[in-house]
């Protein structure tokens, strides 16, 4: 005889009302005090956020980033205050004037929750979509880090089991980057995720019919998620023992991700203003706050009206937090007695380092022999894989061609996938042909912690990323790009597969370094110190992108200086430098060519290799003049792409060799030649540059 699992039943009181009702007038007072923001989803919300951060979700106030706590992310970032007001209510760190100072200067509270800024901010958001794709990665991450140090558990006894939850609205939901990750997730299986759709049925331009059509609740049960309605109370509200109940059964269902649809109204209970798109980005007004505290029972001549007992109640947060984590923690002390390999193996991870020994698996490359740098990662990444076990990745649908499959044996594929090499703790992603969501499922996993992500796919498509890629960089996450397939020099795809903006473009974005090597070498020396640089040793971190050639280059001896981003790769000779080559990438042997036929010539010439712009700029004066003296005033940079990086450092007298047009379809070594990327044109570049430095 079986027994069906009981759930708890939701004890609500009228504390826990007034609590919501607080939250309410919090968010409508903090919009009308700074006189912008978006009060409308805050106040619908509050009665999920509540029940979430009191209720249900397993963290501690006192330790925002314990270990073993459930995740939380607001894909709707501009509903801010939805965050906000409950972790001012639970005790995270928030108190009442940083409510008051709600986006201004200098605040805990901007606009957008922000990643390190705000103690219990999971997760940078704002773009709509990013958050739901965030979450996905987590939930990823969370299995990823079960397989390493408790795999053999059961199901929900291992101390490093948690839930994800995330909120999104309808703008979330309509960006296609939150089709990508939720088809990924259904796939995946990811039953330790949940999704609560906030199904208000309003964005700025008016009511979602404007726009929307399609059956939001059939899309997520096409996708494979577990699928939940939770309707309205009579008033209007949401029904916080509906939700309840929803999110409790979203928990015990471990075999799929889970969808909750819960209808609300934008601003409810506000007399006016309820229901509305003005409710949704702009204060209410005073005379509508006030209405909305006497429909409460607020006072409405008093703002930021919190009563000591709904504090105290609230505050109670602290103490069951404390609790669950003494209890996670006892058990996580006996995984950790029964489990001393793997936990020794946790504290090195938990404490951001390296295996001992794992620069002195990576392969040197023999000078004089082509090789494509696409393959020499792929090299890297093979030998590190049986070192590093935290180190795991994939791509877009290419992984054959981005040489990104760490292992062939061992695929991140749900239990009761067909394939042979699906395991739920496999090594390789395979994200499928979804480069948006895979660059924010990466952040996602990034963000969880424990683990090292890279993902890959041809640099060309690193368009489709952008968003996700420049909030690593705003989040200083620890991400890995791969970007292969880096010119014209794939050759016969043509001009739709072949970059030519990107590489500038992607460097324009603050703090994020992206390392284009010049032959296998330099790949092997930039893989190692990116996995260096996302260690502790270097505070901050910062996302790499890694763009690599299809074709082979030559292999030069190497040189440890690539870590510094620009190094001397060959003296002048028969004296000082009358001329200094600068090339990156494929185009390093196009300086290197032209240094043969200026020195031939009798003319002196260096040539700098200049992998990584941003490493480069981190050095010192004294070094970057060591590289670049100021006193040589010709100066020439070839890239195989728009030239907008290299002005800065050619000078006025400078010259650059570049590509300032869209490709064509033809041979990689044709193209070159055709469109002027020739050692003879660096030659010729050379000594107009020396004439213009002499005038």
């Amino acid at each position: 005889m079986s027994t069906k699992p009981t759930t708890p039943e939701l004890e609500w009181t009228e504390l826990d009302q007034r609590a919501v009702d607080t939250a309410r007038i919090l968010a409508a007072d903090a919009v009308q005090k700074v006189g912008n923001g978006h009060p409308g989803t805050a106040m619908s919300l509050a009665p999920a956020a509540y029940t979430l951060f009191q209720k249900v979700m397993r963290h501690d106030p006192a330790d925002p980033q314990w270990v073993g706590r459930d995740r939380f992310v607001l894909s709707a970032g501009h509903s801010s205050l939805t965050l906000y007001t409950q972790l001012y209510l639970g005790g995270f760190g928030l108190e009442l004037d940083d409510l008051k100072s709600f986006r201004t200067w200098g605040s805990k509270t901007p606009g957008h929750p922000e990643y390190g800024h705000t103690a219990g901010v999971e997760t940078t958001t704002g773009p709509l979509g990013q958050g739901v794709a965030n979450a996905v990665g987590m939930a990823m991450a969370a299995r990823y880090e079960r397989g390493l140090f408790d795999p053999e558990a059961a199901p929900g006894t291992s101390p490093f089991d948690h839930m994800v939850y995330a909120i999104a609205g309808d703008g979330c939901l309509q960006e296609g980057i939150s089709h990508e990750a939720s088809a990924l997730a259904g796939h995946q299986k990811l039953g330790n995720l949940v999704l609560l759709w906030d199904d208000n049925h309003i964005s700025i331009e008016g009511d979602t019919e404007t726009a929307v059509s399609e059956d939001t609740m059939k899309r997520y049960e096409a996708y494979g998620w577990h699928v939940q309605r939770v309707e309205q109370q009579e008033n209007g509200d949401l029904d916080p023992k509906a939700l309840f109940a929803a999110l409790q059964a979203a928990k015990a269902e471990t075999g799929r991700p889970s969808f909750i649809a819960a209808r609300s109204i934008i601003a409810w209970p506000a007399p006016h203003a309820q229901g509305t798109e003005a409710a949704h980005g702009s204060a209410l007004g005073g005379d509508e706050v006030a209405a909305t505290k006497r429909v409460l029972g607020f006072d409405p001549e008093q703002t930021f009206e919190v009563s000591d007992e709904v504090l105290a109640h609230t505050r109670g947060l602290g103490d069951r937090g404390r609790d669950a984590r003494a209890a996670w923690e006892k058990d996580f002390s006996a995984w950790r007695t029964a489990n001393p390999e793997r936990a020794a193996a946790f504290e090195r991870i938990e404490s951001n380092e390296l295996p001992e020994g794992w620069e002195d698996k990576i392969p040197v490359f023999e000078p004089g022999k082509g090789v494509a740098t696409r393959a020499a990662s792929g090299k890297v990444l093979e030998a590190l894989g049986a070192v590093i076990p935290e180190l795991w990745g994939g791509s877009a649908d290419l992984a054959g061609s981005n040489n990104t499959t760490i292992d062939k044996t061992s695929s991140f594929l749900p239990v009761g996938n067909p394939l042979p090499e699906a395991d739920p703790y496999g090594r390789t992603i395979h994200y499928g042909i979804r480069e948006h969501a895979m660059a924010a499922v990466m952040n996602g996993i990034a963000l969880h912690g424990h683990t090292r992500i890279y993902g890959g796919t041809f640099l060309v498509f690193s368009d489709y990323m952008r968003n996700a890629v420049r909030l690593s960089a705003l989040m200083h996450l620890p991400v890995t790009y791969v970007w292969t397939h880096d010119s014209i020099g794939l050759g016969e795809d043509g001009p739709t597969h072949q970059p030519v903006e990107h590489v500038a473009s992607l460097r324009a974005i603050p703090g994020l370094n992206v390392v284009r090597p010049a032959d296998a070498n330099e790949t092997a020396v930039a893989w190692r110190e990116i996995l260096r640089r996302h260690t502790k040793v270097f505070g901050k971190g910062a996302p790499h992108g890694l763009a690599l050639t299809r074709q082979g280059v030559p292999t030069y001896e190497r040189n440890e200086d690539t870590v510094k981003g620009g190094y001397v790769l060959l003296e002048a000779e028969g004296g000082p430098a009358e001329v200094v080559l600068i090339g990156t990438g494929s185009e390093v042997q196009l300086a290197v060519a032209a240094r043969e036929a200026l020195q031939a010539e009798g003319v002196p010439a260096r040539v700098v290799s200049m992998p990584c712009v941003e490493w480069f700029e981190e050095q010192s004066q004294e070094y970057k003049d060591s590289v670049l003296p100021p006193s040589v005033k010709a100066r020439v940079a070839v890239e195989a792409g728009i030239g907008l990086t290299w002005h800065r450092y050619v000078g006025d007298a400078g010259r650059i060799v570049s590509l300032e047009h869209f490709g064509a379809s033809a041979d990689g070594a044709v193209l070159f030649r055709e469109f002027g990327l020739t050692a003879e044109a660096v030659t010729a570049a050379a000594k107009a540059s020396i004439a213009a430095a002499a005038r």
